[in-house]
C-alpha cells in the first residue's frame, strides 16, 4: 500500500500513535515537506506550521483554511497536520502566555517574505519583550528611512506573527497602530510583556 493511501486510512481509523507513525514514514519518505498544528491560547487558536528549515507560519484561528490554501501554493503541496512534530513550538507558546517565556528561540522558515519585507521583519524580530519600536524605525533599519507606510505594510503581512514580534511596532506617537488580530489582541500581549501598564 503506497504512503499516500496509508495517510488517508490513517486519518479516518487510526489511533494517534499509529497515525505519528505513519506521518514519520511520510517525512522519511520525503513526502512531508510542511507540518502543521492547531494550538490553543487565552486569545483562541492559532496554527502553527513548521518546515525542516523552521517555523514558517503563526496565524490567527479565522483564517486557518486560507493559510493551509497558501502553504500548499507557495511552500509545498506535501502539508500534514503533525502535532507531535510541532510540541516544542507548543510548549513555547504556552510557557510564553503563562509569562515564563521571553524569547521563543525557534528556528525560522522565512520562504513566504521576500525584498524589503523580510529586512523589515528581520529587524522587527530583534525588538526585545517587553520593548517597542515604531514604523518608520523599522524603515530605517530596514534600509529606507522614508517608507514607513511600506514598513507598516510589510508588518501586517508578517507570515509569523507574535514570534516575528510585529505587536511591539507603535507609531511614532505611541498610537498602537494596526494589527492582524485586532487591537484588542495587540494590546493584550504588549500588557503581557509588560510593554503597556495594565488597568
Amino acid at each position: 500500500m503506497s504512503i499516500e493511501k496509508r495517510l488517508k486510512l490513517a486519518r479516518s481509523t487510526a489511533p494517534d500513535d499509529a497515525l505519528d507513525r505513519v506521518i514519520d514514514a511520510a517525512a522519511r519518505e520525503g513526502l512531508l515537506d510542511v507540518a502543521y498544528a492547531t494550538i490553543g491560547s487565552p486569545l483562541g487558536e492559532w496554527l502553527v506550521a513548521a518546515t525542516p528549515r523552521g517555523l514558517v507560519r503563526v496565524a490567527f484561528a479565522d483564517t486557518f483554511d486560507d493559510v493551509l490554501e497558501e502553504l500548499s501554493h507557495r511552500v509545498s503541496p506535501r502539508v500534514l497536520e503533525s502535532p507531535s512534530r510541532l510540541d516544542e513550538i507548543r510548549r513555547g507558546f504556552d510557557e510564553y502566555f503563562d509569562g515564563e517565556r521571553r524569547d521563543f528561540g525557534f528556528p525560522l522558515d522565512w520562504s513566504l517574505v521576500k525584498g524589503f519585507n523580510l529586512k523589515v521583519l528581520r529587524a522587527t524580530a530583534k525588538i526585545p519583550y517587553g520593548g517597542v519600536s515604531t514604523y518608520s524605525d523599522m524603515a530605517r533599519r530596514a534600509g529606507s528611512p522614508r517608507a514607513a507606510r511600506a514598513a507598516g505594510n510589510a508588518l501586517h503581512n508578517n507570515p509569523i506573527p507574535l514570534v516575528v514580534p510585529c505587536h511591539r511596532v507603535l507609531h511614532r506617537g505611541g498610537g498602537l497602530g494596526g494589527y492582524g488580530g485586532g487591537l484588542e489582541m495587540k494590546e493584550f500581549l504588549l500588557k503581557l510583556e509588560g510593554a503597556l501598564d495594565q488597568e
